[in-house]
């Protein structure tokens, strides 16, 4: 089961595709982040969300809210996944200690060995705002993601009510 809403984001530094170590909350950010779990790079459901994903990445931090993707794949990996797509998004690797990253969010799947498609907007403060999942039969689209960004400026009381 996802993170519940209104809970505090559990705090984490995971590499990028490219080596670069991204910590969640990061105080230097200022900003709420978006964190995509996915499955696995170069399959197509995966593909589309994060082509969807990459179309929709300006518009978001124009919103004051930085992406970041997160699967259980290598850094190699995602680095060729981020070149061969040309996506252009940070991709965190949760690749070790397997999958750590996914399960303290609740997106991890033991039984496969790879996240979940749920995407979490976790606030500046570092509290989780709004949870979204997909399937492969209905994955997460840039409108389920612009649609999370409400939760930023709902009221303390009224987010805890939809927790």
């Amino acid at each position: 089961m996802p993170i519940a809403v209104g809970s505090p984001a559990p705090p984490f530094a995971l590499r990028d595709q490219f080596g670069r170590a991204i910590a969640v909350p990061d105080a230097r950010l200022g900003r709420a982040v978006l964190l995509v779990f996915f499955p696995q790079a170069f399959t197509p459901t995966c593909t589309d969300e994060l082509r969807s994903l990459a179309a929709e990445r300006a518009a978001l931090e124009a919103e004051g809210v930085t992406v970041l993707a997160c699967s259980v794949d290598s850094m190699a990996t995602l680095r060729a996944f981020d070149e061969a797509e040309a996506l252009g998004l940070t991709l965190l690797s949760d690749f070790w200690p397997h999958g750590a990253v996914a399960e303290a969010y609740g997106s991890f799947l033991p039984d496969r060995g790879w996240a979940d498609r749920v995407s979490v907007l976790v606030d500046a403060a570092g509290v989780v705002r709004a949870l979204a999942t997909g399937t492969d039969g209905a994955p997460r689209d840039a409108e389920m993601h612009r649609g999370m960004l409400a939760a930023l400026d709902a009221p303390a009381d009224e987010r805890a009510a939809r927790g």
